[in-house]
């Protein structure tokens, strides 16, 4: 790098001069932006939250014991399923292998 290519304050000419008003002000600028976007997802989801609520409320029966129950049908309908197919007439035939010919 020769003498002329740096300036009085020792940086060099290829860099592009910024001024840091305007950048404060973007940052504040962009701040305040992301306070009220965090404010709307706040109040969004506080809604989202009581209107759940009152929708679980109004269900006749509530998720939790409709979970059990579901699960309890499930496991009847596999062990049913497992039963009847070990019962089957076809479970009880085995497949004979063939020796190897030599």
């Amino acid at each position: 790098m020769t003498y002329e290519e740096q300036t009085t304050d020792g940086l060099t000419a290829d860099w592009p001069a910024l001024e840091s008003g305007p950048l404060m002000t973007a940052g504040i600028l962009i701040g305040i932006g992301a306070l009220v976007a965090l404010a709307g997802a706040v109040v969004a989801g506080t809604h989202v939250a009581s209107a759940t609520r009152a929708w679980m409320k109004e269900l006749e029966t509530p998720p939790g014991q409709l979970a059990k129950l579901k699960w309890e049908q499930a496991k009847s309908a596999a062990a049913a399923g497992a039963s009847t197919w070990q019962e089957h007439p076809n479970a009880q035939v085995h497949l004979a292998t063939r020796g190897s010919s030599s």
